[in-house]
Order: C-alpha cells, then sequence, then structure tokens
C-alpha cells in the first residue's frame, strides 16, 4: 500500500515530520517497508524562461536559445518545436542527470554551437509520455525554482505493509485514523477533505439505472447512479500527481476517479460506458463455460460458483475484481454508469485463486470493504465525475442490502493488563477506541464499526488498545512458573549434542541434514548395514546407515560438481548397528582448504592433520578429557591407511575416527582428490561427574615454568604419542605439559625429542629437584625401549 506524505495530510491534521510518522506506522503494526522521495532526482532542474530562440547557423530543425534559471542568461541548443521565446518550462543545468536515460548533462557543442543544459518534456522527467516538445509551464512561474518544489513532487511516497486484518488500512484514510489514535494529530472530517458540506447522495432528475442482484451469497448489495453528457478529459492535476507518485498510470478523468477513491478510502468502484451496454446490469452466478476479456486484455473462462456482472448480452465484468474491456470508458463516452457494490469477501478469494487473477480491487474486497460505506462511497464518487467531467447524474438505484448487523463486545479494561500485559487507565483505552471508531458506553460494551471486520471479542479489543498505546511500552516480565509446568527437560545426551553442534558450527562448519536410509552400494564401502527395510520404497532408500559419512560423502560430491571451492560439513545424527543406535557427529572436508594467492602459490587441499584438529577441537568442546587421549591405530577400511587414526581414553574406549577416506571409498562416492573426514561417537564420551561445588576460578601460577628438552633414540616402531604419554606422565605433580618437537632418521637410527614443563606451586625448582625429575622422564623413557642421546 503506497501513498504520498501530502496525500496522508489530506486526510490527517498533523505537524509531525516524516521520521516520526514512519516511526508510529510501524508501532501501530503499519510496516513501512521504504520510503522514496521522487523528488530527490529532479532537484537539479529549474524552472527558467526562454529569453530568444534564433535557428541554428548549422541545423534547420534547432535552435539556439537564450535561457535565463535564476542565475542570468545561458545558451542552449534545443531541437523541441515548440520552443520560443517567452516559454517558461524547466531546464536541466549542467551536472543534472536525466531521469529517462541517465544521461548526466554537460557543456557541449552540438553543430559547432556551444550549448549549457537541456530544456526537458514530460518524458525525458518521467512525469508521462509526451515527448513532441519541451514542458510548457505558467508565465508567471517562478523562474529559479527548482521543478519539484513548484510540481508538487517534492512530496515522499511511503510504502506500507498492510496484514490481512486491517482491511481498514488499505485506504489513505485508515491509515490517518490509526496515526490520529496514536496522537499524531486529527482526522479531517470526510466532509472537509473532499471539499463539501456534507457527504450526502448527489441528487439527480433523472432515471435510475437498471441494475439488480440475483446472486444475494456473492453481491449482497448493488447500488448505481448514472452521469450523462459527461466530458472524459484528463484528471485533475493533484489527483495525476498522487496517482503517478503510487506508480500508477494517469488514464483518464473516468478511470482516473475510480483509482483515486480506492486508494483514498479503500472503496473499489468501476465505471461502465452506457452506450456499450444492452439493457440493464445484474449480479448473478457465472453460467458454466462463461468468457469475459477483462481490462489486462486476458480472457478468462468462468464456472457457476463466481459471481459476475452482465447485461442482457455478455458479462462485463469479474464481480468485485476486474472489469471487462467491452464496457469500459473511453475518449469519447458521454454517458457513464457508477458502480459500488458490496461483494462476500470468501467469494472474492476463491473467485481470486481458481482465476490466478489478482488487482487492487480484489486484495480490498476478500479483505472486507466498508458495507456502509456504499451511499457515501457513490456520492464521493458522483460528486467527483459531476465537478471534472461534468454531466447531469441521475436518480439511485440500491439493489439488495449489505451485510449491516452491528456487534456489540462486552469488554472489561482490566483485560488489557491481564491479557496484553500493560497497565492502560480507563479513561486512555476509551479515548483510543474512540479515536479508532468504536463507541464504548457506560457499561463497557463496544460497538465495533461497520470497516472492522477483524473485531471480534474483547481479546481483539485488547489487541486494538496495546497497538496504539505502544507494544514497546510492555514490560519483559518473567511469568511465574505456575504447578503444572513443567521445567527444561533436556538430557545430558541433549545438551552434549547442543554443545558439540554450535563448537562444529563456530568452527566454520555448515550443518547438513542427510537421510538416515541408503542404498547397499552407499553402505557397503562402511561395511554394510546391519538392519534393511522389508519393504523399501526404492532400492535407494533401504538400509539403515552405519555410518553419517556416506551421505555426507554424497553432499560433498554435488557441490563440488556444483562448482564449490571447499567444502566443509557436518552432522548430527544416528548410526544404526546390531546392538543400538549410537549418536554420532560426522565431519567431511573436501576440495580446497586454503585458495590460490600470492602468498601460497596453489591452492592446498585438507589432510589428515585438518581432520585430528577438527576431532580434538570438537571433542573438547563436547567435554571429553582430551589431554589423556591417545592416537592409535587405522580407523578402518574405509579409510587410507597410514593416514587415519582412532582417538582413544584407554586402549578400549574408541571417541573418534579421523583422517583421510581411502581412495577407493571417496571414488566409491564420486569423489576425486584428497577427502579428510572425522566421527565423533558421542555415546562414548564419558559424562561429567556431578558435583555440588563450583570448579575454583582459575589462578595463574606466580613461578615461571621451566622447560626441558630431552633427545632419545627410538624403536623405529615405537608411537611418537606413546613417548610423549611416557614423559607427560613420568611426575605428575611437577610436570605439566610435554610435546614433540623433532624427529629423524639416518642410518637405520630413529630420533625423537621431546620439550617437557614442568611448573613450581610453592618455591623454585632447586638443581637436585630438576635432575630428579629429569631422571624420572629418561626412567620412563626407558621403558618403552628409548634411551637418551649422548
Amino acid at each position: 500500500m503506497k501513498f504520498t506524505l501530502n496525500w496522508l495530510k489530506e486526510h490527517l491534521d498533523t505537524e509531525a515530520s516524516l521520521d516520526v510518522i514512519v516511526e508510529a506506522l510501524t508501532r501501530v503494526g503499519l510496516e513501512v517497508e521504504g520510503v522514496e522521495n521522487p523528488g530527490e532526482k529532479l532537484a537539479a532542474f529549474r524552472i527558467a524562461r526562454v529569453l530568444s530562440a534564433e535557428r541554428h547557423p548549422q541545423a534547420d530543425k534547432l535552435q539556439v536559445l537564450s535561457v535565463d534559471a535564476g542565475d542570468g542568461p545561458l545558451q542552449v541548443v534545443c531541437g523541441a518545436p515548440n520552443a520560443r521565446a517567452g516559454l517558461v518550462g524547466v531546464f536541466g543545468m549542467p551536472g543534472a542527470t536525466v531521469p529517462s536515460n541517465g544521461m548526466v548533462l554537460k557543456v557541449a557543442e552540438i553543430r559547432g554551437v556551444e550549448s549549457n543544459g537541456m530544456m526537458c518534456s514530460t518524458r525525458e522527467l518521467e512525469l508521462g509520455d509526451d515527448h513532441d516538445g519541451i514542458i510548457e509551464l505558467p508565465a508567471d512561474a517562478p523562474v529559479g525554482t527548482p521543478y519539484p518544489s513548484y510540481a508538487g513532487l517534492d512530496d515522499p511516497v511511503i510504502d506500507v505493509s498492510v496484514t490481512p486484518n486491517k482491511q481498514d488500512c488499505m485506504g489513505v484514510r485508515g491509515i490517518a485514523r490509526d496515526l490520529a489514535a496514536a496522537g499524531l494529530g486529527t482526522l479531517k472530517p470526510l466532509a472537509q477533505v473532499y471539499r463539501a458540506d456534507a457527504i450526502v447522495p448527489v441528487a439527480g432528475d433523472g432515471p435510475a439505472p437498471d441494475v439488480r442482484t440475483d446472486d444475494p451469497e456473492g453481491c449482497p448489495a448493488f447500488y448505481a447512479q448514472g452521469v450523462s453528457g459527461v466530458t472524459n478529459k484528463a484528471a485533475p492535476e493533484w489527483m495525476r500527481r498522487f496517482l503517478t507518485a503510487i506508480g500508477q498510470k494517469p488514464i483518464s478523468a473516468l478511470v482516473d476517479i475510480t483509482n483515486f477513491v480506492s486508494v483514498d478510502l479503500g472503496r473499489p468502484l468501476h465505471v461502465y460506458d452506457k452506450a456499450k451496454l444492452v439493457g440493464g446490469l445484474v449480479a448473478r452466478k457465472a453460467k458454466p463455460g462463461e468468457q469475459v476479456l477483462a481490462l489486462n486484455g486476458k480472457t478468462y473462462t468462468l464456472d457457476e460458483t463466481m459471481t459476475v456482472i452482465a447485461d442482457d448480452v455478455a458479462v462485463h465484468d469479474i464481480g468485485g475484481i476486474m472489469g471487462g474491456e467491452h464496457s469500459g470508458v473511453s475518449e469519447g463516452t458521454a454517458d457513464v454508469l457508477i458502480e459500488c457494490a458490496f461483494f462476500d469477501p470468501d467469494h472474492i478469494a476463491r473467485t481470486g485463486q481458481k482465476l490466478a487473477l489478482t488487482s487492487d480491487a480484489r486484495q480490498r474486497f476478500e479483505r472486507g470493504v466498508d458495507p456502509a460505506f456504499l451511499d457515501d462511497g457513490l456520492a464521493i464518487a458522483t460528486k467527483l465525475v459531476v465537478d471534472h467531467c461534468g454531466g447531469t447524474p441521475s436518480a439511485i438505484t440500491r439493489a439488495g442490502q449489505p451485510p449491516l448487523t452491528p456487534r456489540v463486545v462486552a469488554y472489561d479494561p482490566a483485560r488489557a493488563e491481564t491479557l496484553g500485559g500493560l497497565a492502560v487507565p480507563p479513561a486512555r483505552q476509551k479515548d483510543i477506541l474512540e479515536r479508532l471508531g468504536f463507541t464504548v458506553d457506560g457499561a463497557w460494551n463496544v460497538t465495533v464499526p461497520s470497516w472492522r471486520r477483524d473485531v471480534d471479542g474483547s481479546a481483539d479489543l485488547v489487541e486494538e488498545v496495546i497497538r496504539i498505546e505502544g507494544i514497546d511500552k510492555v514490560p519483559s516480565v518473567p511469568l511465574d512458573r505456575i504447578p503444572g509446568v513443567a521445567k527444561p527437560t533436556a538430557t545430558p545426551e541433549q545438551k552434549l549434542e547442543r554443545r558439540a553442534r554450535r563448537a562444529a558450527a563456530a568452527r566454520g562448519l555448515n550443518e547438513a541434514v542427510t537421510w538416515s536410509i541408503l542404498s547397499e552400494a552407499e553402505a557397503a564401502p562402511f561395511g554394510g548395514g546391519t538392519w534393511s527395510l522389508a519393504n523399501p520404497i526404492s532400492e535407494d532408500l533401504k538400509v539403515m546407515r552405519p555410518s553419517l559419512l556416506p551421505g555426507l560423502l554424497s553432499a560433498a560430491a554435488r557441490n563440488l560438481k556444483r562448482g564449490a571451492d571447499g567444502v566443509r560439513l557436518f552432522e548430527i545424527g544416528r548410526r544404526y548397528l546390531a546392538d543400538a543406535e549410537r549418536p554420532t557427529l560426522g565431519v567431511v572436508l573436501a576440495g580446497e582448504r586454503n585458495a590460490k594467492s600470492w602468498a601460497s602459490g596453489k591452492a592446498t587441499p585438507f589432510d589428515a592433520f585438518d581432520a585430528k584438529a577438527e576431532a580434538l577441537a570438537l571433542l573438547a568442546a563436547a567435554g571429553a578429557p582430551v589431554d589423556n587421549l591417545q592416537v592409535m591405530g587405522e580407523a578402518g577400511d574405509a579409510w587410507h591407511p597410514g593416514q587415519s587414526g582412532t582417538l582413544r581414553l584407554g586402549p578400549k574406549t574408541v571417541l573418534a575416527a579421523f583422517g583421510m577416506v581411502h581412495p577407493l571409498t571417496a571414488k566409491a562416492y564420486d569423489l576425486d582428490g584428497p577427502i579428510a573426514a572425522v566421527e565423533l561417537y558421542l555415546d562414548a564420551i564419558p559424562p561429567k561427574r556431578a558435583s555440588g561445588f563450583m570448579r575454583p576460578a582459575y589462578t595463574p601460577p606466580a613461578l615461571q615454568a621451566v622447560k626441558r628438552d630431552f633427545a632419545f633414540t627410538v624403536p623405529a616402531d615405537l608411537p611418537a604419542d606413546a613417548l610423549v604419554r611416557a614423559a607427560r606422565g613420568a611426575d605428575k605433580a611437577a610436570i605439566v605439559g610435554a610435546r614433540l618437537f623433532d624427529l629423524f632418521e639416518r642410518d637405520g637410527v630413529r630420533s625423537m625429542a621431546v620439550e617437557v614443563t614442568l611448573q613450581a606451586s610453592e618455591k623454585s625448582f632447586t638443581d637436585e629437584e630438576l635432575k630428579a625429575v629429569a631422571d624420572k622422564v629418561v626412567a620412563a623413557a626407558a621403558k618403552l625401549g628409548a634411551v637418551l642421546r649422548g
């Protein structure tokens, strides 16, 4: 729903700024989707007077003009046939951008004559389609004034999103009513808006139109009034300006009046050319197979559930949605019939859905227009037609009866606090409701206005009070837990999965959700599935997955084939083994780890150390004791021998498998190149011990750490991790860390060097204490066959 600021102020008497209005619109539930000022793109164009016009010396169709735009004469070359001395028009200064083509004006020579800008046409400024000549303004137009200010184009356009329950805000007046209720001004009387003493039916002395409704369900009420002897000229400039600003193309006075009333008041209308009708008009159900050529140029086939407006010969209108082309008004129209009908919202919605046809009228009718506004809507439309097109109105025909049953809701002002969470004084609540059009009596029986189809009970009244008072004023108050309301029920296993999921995402991995059921071929590289479906819907969905990696490998292959340079996927799910379902976290790293660059050269792929780093980081986040883990063995047949392993807590408890996927396994999933992967077995991670005491805060040691290096000659088959673990465990009280920092082989002899970190707690180590610790390290290494190098 679009409207301009000045259009809004036709209904709302306010001094509020644009920013305040925009903020208030969103606050009362009319979300502002955008604000645009069309005058900004014309800010560099001024009103100018042509002082003289001489023939161009080198071109018969060009003239050399002397133009005054307020700063003295400028020479301009112009080809417009209507350019002449004394003409007042719109001048584009050098540096201005022409809206129609984006051209930036500059001082240039045209056929050897210097030109300092351009006199503009309406098409060049995107103000119309006329390009036969330059714009001509009244002789008294103020020279030098920016054209947007003079023409009223400096008028911001506000675009709001209207929710389906706010049918009253499908017109500018309804939006103004909400803002007035919110305290941003006063809603002007409708008669004042339309420059009348009162909104009353326009008196007519001709015969009333022959209209009726034979479909009381789809069209309960059909009002009409004729006007004879009209002149269908251009609509008044102010109306064209408003419609153009919101993106509607002005067509003619008769068409523009119906469009204007629809947007201004949320009241769709239709105007027929009486000369194109045969007999009277009737609202009826369509006959199966009937067709109508609509105003959008398309032919629609109708069925017996749809309401149409027809004469004695043909259908002329898809009731409440779109008029027909055959009976539309034209430049030569002399006699018109103005239709103001009420259509059932549900019928409109179903018809629009069947025909896949939308329109401004449908958007309003299917939400529900004001059934009590037929007389007023017809009176306003007839007044505008007579004022701007002339003619003599006829008497009015009122066929049928709109649904006008009043709705009264018993309301308790205390509900604003008990239901809405905000204490609003009863007097303020009454003021809000009355400003919105509700009637409140002394017993708080609230009569709902006819234009508020959405209000059905006291909860709706609470909503009205709270949104106008300000939902931002509702305090954030925690609810008391009453008996019967469950406490948090997440199990330790669920909490562990949450920690692991967040850690994986924080490390830049993208979560995937893959099928738990695989084909036998996909499960085979990982040992095949233990469980198979007896009646699968497809051979591709037959086996319960023995691992999370098949699904992730297939997903990685799809992404790489679609141009992804690097793929980092993870998934938390279940493996289905013979004994149980096992919660697992799977990770696949494929493609480029680092893109090629001037610093690193070629792109680098993932390797087994990347997989190990991910495994250790995720285990640490899950709460596993990573300092006590051992790297052992190869992970299995699906993994690359020598480039894979397991992380264990003791020789039997496997917490994770990591490394490179076997090339044959990768090939089975149509993957090329090195593929790193991880599987974390979440159910194997030991739970934290329950403790009623908080861990003491970390206190940095007061004494400096001491580091000692040890180089050992070791057996060829000794794992480095075993030596590091032996050194770290040699003296648990003094040694806080150990790491391998050197490894080499020469002449069949293998050497490893380990750095050991010692930390004193109360006093510095003596030389004797350091020697004792060193002896313990050497002795622990000797148990593994390692000998200290001399």
